[in-house]
């Protein structure tokens, strides 16, 4: 039922947009880039769809007791319709994905709606969009189709701290800066609670920017958005930015999911953490090669009137047990994602398609931080090696592989138990991951 939720509305808007226009006419198509229509008014719309579907194995450094798990999945099911008016100066975007699957692929499901908003160009050079979208405060890969990816999966670094889609309102800008250089400012408000929350908001509002420069010009075919320089850049391509934002009542480990996490004072009311976070990050492309290096840095600040939490199933305690003692600050600090990390990876494009990459992602969590948690984290390097074979000369058909190699710290397995030895003391064990996936798009 939560499928139709969402996809009635879409049918709904679809049959808006082909009833209210006298004459719709396929205007161009791209393999890889859509279908572009055009009606008789003078507006114009385009429909992008891809499909990812993929298999994924892991296994650990003692496989004669812990084995193995494999599974395959649709990866990405997704479907995305943009538009504008005649005189291009409304636009607005529609994306859903089908596959069910969470946005970095752990086993959480996934929200079908991805973006739903309605944009305006208040000059040449200043856009404002109202709704649901990828934010800019998050780290640069965000910004990154999905498609385009010239590894597999996203880094952890993005799973990690990246709040991925938020509702709000989103400012943008690009000014040239002399010599062909550009500068892009972008500004945040949103709800701070990840994608729109069907149900009570919890919390304040979260605020944040990001500052781009690019000094040798803008990237060709939206090259600042996608990942390996399928195009082959002519001439050096380089983006510098930096963001931070804060949020104000956050009730989740990132700000990712409204109401998840829960604290009342004595009065019974909500009294909630704030949660910051900064970065900085650069791409470079140039003749099929490109860099990507991204660094981010999250704090907390808790309230000191706290006295209770609330459990899954509503009732509350007051018990914030840290190693044997009543600790409240670090308790609530143990339940949201804080250290910092960086993640680097660079590849090149060879022109018969094939792509050799290659990345390595460092997590350092703070003492107190739900990063420590050995189910799910715990692992403070990922070494990846990637290889690709693009089946176009665009990012429409491309068939990828890569092998992971993650140290782990003590850690548990899917089922949460820990990895122990004969006699019961911790096991060193580290876990290697293959994944393989398919990239089909319209």
């Amino acid at each position: 039922m939560k499928i139709l939720q969402h996809i009635i509305p879409i049918l709904f808007l679809l049959l808006g947009v082909v009833t209210q226009a006298q004459e719709v006419q396929l205007n161009t198509y791209s393999f890889g880039e859509g279908l572009r229509f055009q009606t008789g008014s003078g507006s114009e719309f385009n429909i992008k769809a891809y499909l990812q579907p993929a298999y994924e194995i892991k296994d650990y450094t003692d496989e004669d007791e812990i084995g193995q798990l494999s599974r395959f999945r649709l990866r990405r099911a997704r479907l995305r319709l943009d538009g504008n008016s005649a005189n291009e100066r409304f636009s607005y975007r529609l994306q859903v994905d089908l596959s069910g699957t969470s946005e970095l692929g752990d086993d959480t499901t996934g929200n079908y709606l991805l973006d739903a908003y309605v944009a305006y160009d208040v000059t040449r050079t200043i856009n404002i969009a109202f709704g649901q979208r990828s934010t800019y405060t998050d780290n640069r890969e965000l910004f990154m189709l999905s498609n385009s990816l010239q590894l597999v999966e996203r880094s952890r670094l993005t799973s990690a701290f990246a709040s991925i889609r938020e509702f709000g309102i989103f400012a943008q800008g690009r000014f040239r800066t002399g010599g062909g250089s550009y500068l892009k400012p972008y500004l945040v408000v949103t709800n701070g609670d990840g994608s729109n929350a069907f149900g009570r908001d919890f919390g304040g509002l979260k605020v944040g920017g990001r500052l781009d420069f690019l000094p040798f010009g803008l990237f060709t075919n939206f090259g600042q958005f996608r990942q390996a320089d399928v195009v082959r850049e002519l001439s050096p391509k380089l983006v510098v930015g930096v963001n931070g934002s804060y949020n104000s009542g956050i009730s989740s480990r990132r700000g990712r999911e409204s109401g998840a996490i829960l604290y009342l004072n004595d009065n019974d009311e909500e009294s909630l953490p704030d949660y910051s976070k900064v970065g900085v990050d650069f791409m470079f492309k140039y003749n099929g090669f490109s860099v990507l290096g991204e660094y981010v840095k999250s704090f907390a600040t808790v309230p000191t009137d706290i006295t209770q939490r609330v459990r899954n199933d509503g009732s509350t305690s007051t018990n914030f047990d840290v190693n044997g003692q009543q600790d409240v600050e670090n308790y609530v600090k143990g339940r949201m994602m804080l250290g910092d990390g960086f993640n680097i990876q660079a590849g090149y494009l060879f022109k018969n398609g094939i792509s050799v990459d290659g990345r390595f992602t460092h997590l350092n969590a703070d003492e107190n931080s739900f990063l420590n948690n050995a189910t799910f984290y715990n692992r403070p390097n990922y070494y990846t090696l990637g290889v690709s074979k693009y089946l176009a000369r665009n990012y429409g058909a491309k068939i990828q592989a890569s092998v992971t190699y993650v140290d782990g710290d003590g850690i548990n397995d899917n089922q949460g138990e820990a990895f122990v030895n004969s006699i019961g003391d911790p096991r060193d064990v580290n876990e290697w991951i293959a994944r393989i996936q398919l990239t089909l798009s319209l």
